[in-house]
């Protein structure tokens, strides 16, 4: 997906914040300022953070009060902001400052890693780590740290053995627990993922991601009711959230809800315009309801978005196919084939475009270069590639169609079928491609994109 993955991270400055909001502030006796000081430095900290200026928090701490300025808590959170605001020179000075006078304060080699990794100071990075699993093993930001790098890597199972480790420092830390869930979700540990996401919702019933991610969990038991209504309360949470959305369509189409996923959809659209799997699920809709002209323009975008969304290009090939639009059809099957040389429908299908597109003369050019990639002369490949080149002869027909009703492979013989009538049209003798196509129509769970061609000329 984006895909704008919500990954539910509480960040050292949020607990930080936490922390000093509910005035657990601990101070020595000459530091401690005045309550109404104390607190309103507090109050206006939060309401800095909460209208997401890190800026203008960050200038409150310029004319605090010297006491407040000393106190450690203040300094670490203080730091915290600065990785931030990606003002890494300023955080590293801060914090090797209070690591000289705090050699083994477990929170300030936590912020030595979220610095090591706001920088993309691997090796940084891994040291302090280190560090902080000398100190304590189960070191929750720590494990969740070690268990995101594996999750990169798609090694689910170590990294939900870090969340797991994590929890262990820590039963309760968000990050641990998405993490577990998550990567149980990815091992089909379904039961395991609705614990952890639902003791998230226990701690945080605002979390959309836990919402969104019982829907996943929901759907893998096919059960798309309540999947729909678990991301539901996602986008209620989270209205601006592309995926929840994706996944909302996604579980309304399974109920036969058409409208609701398209508007879905298009809701997504219209939140990254420049995206192209809202368009490519939108095009699949109006397909499957015979909309053609909506799924063409959306497979237009798709390809607009992300040229390199190869199966875009065969929908795409296919619907103008069936609007008549020969050139747009062969350009889209070029991009096809050029990504999947391998494929015989593509030389086969583009050389017809060719024909039905007047351009009979381009043909025998592009064939002999397909027929390259075809060692063995006598292959029924082979073969329907020279009968589109030569047009003929009537021997050559006459193989081919013997060695089509001698074929075992359902997927091969429906295909080659396909093109033999397509050929027989081509030649003008309509009557005998007709009643191949009707053949080839009548096929169980055809696996071929031909046979959507077949069926469009028998309806």
């Amino acid at each position: 997906m984006k895909k704008t993955k919500k990954f539910f991270a509480l960040t050292f400055c949020a607990l930080l914040a936490q922390n000093l909001f509910a005035a657990d502030i601990t101070i020595t006796e000459d530091q401690k300022p005045a309550p109404s000081e104390e607190a309103g430095f507090a109050l206006k900290l939060q309401a800095a953070l909460n209208s997401g200026s890190i800026e203008n928090a960050l200038s409150l701490f310029d004319s605090a009060a010297a006491p407040i300025q000393k106190n450690l808590d203040m300094q670490k959170l203080r730091a915290s902001l600065l990785i931030s605001a990606k003002k890494n020179a300023d955080a590293q000075k801060l914090i090797q400052e209070l690591e000289q006078k705090n050699s083994g304060d477990i929170e300030i080699k936590e912020l030595k890693m979220l610095l090591a990794k706001s920088s993309g100071n691997a090796a940084a990075k891994s040291a302090a780590i280190k560090e902080l699993l000398a100190l304590e093993p189960n070191n929750p930001a720590a494990n969740v740290e070690l268990g995101a790098e594996k999750v990169l890597r798609k090694k689910y199972k170590e990294a939900r053995t870090y969340y797991m480790t994590a929890l262990k420092g820590d039963q309760n830390n968000q990050d641990a627990l998405f993490g577990y869930g998550q990567t149980s979700y990815y091992l089909n540990k379904i039961d395991d993922a609705k614990k952890a996401f639902n003791k998230i919702l226990s701690l945080d019933p605002n979390s959309s991601v836990a919402y969104s991610y019982l829907g996943k969990l929901y759907a893998e038991d096919e059960n798309y009711k309540l999947a729909e209504e678990s991301v539901a309360k996602a986008i209620q949470l989270d209205p601006g959230a592309y995926d929840y959305y994706m996944d909302f369509g996604t579980y309304s189409r399974m109920r036969g809800k058409f409208q609701q996923a398209e508007k879905a959809w298009s809701t997504a659209i219209k939140l990254d315009p420049n995206y192209f799997l809202a368009y490519a699920y939108r095009a699949g809709l109006y397909d499957e309801q015979n909309m053609y002209a909506k799924a063409l323009d959306d497979y237009r975008m798709v390809i607009k978005t992300n040229p390199k969304y190869y199966f875009a290009y065969e929908s795409l090939g296919i619907l103008a196919w069936h609007e008549g639009n020969f050139a747009e059809a062969r350009a889209s099957f070029e991009k096809a084939y050029s990504y999947y040389p391998q494929n015989i429908s593509y030389p086969l299908i583009i050389a017809a475009c060719m024909y039905k597109d007047k351009k009979a003369f381009e043909v025998k050019p592009f064939l002999q270069k397909a027929m390259k990639n075809y060692g063995d002369h006598e292959s029924l490949e082979y073969l329907m590639l020279r009968l589109y080149h030569d047009l003929g002869p009537g021997n050559a027909e006459n193989l081919i169609t013997q060695k089509i009703s001698k074929e075992d492979n359902s997927t091969k013989k429906g295909k080659m079928g396909f093109y033999m009538a397509l050929y027989d049209e081509i030649k003008g003798r309509d009557e005998l491609a007709k009643k191949q196509y009707n053949e080839i129509a009548s096929l169980q769970s055809p696996m071929f994109f031909e046979y959507r061609l077949a069926e469009w000329k028998v309806r």
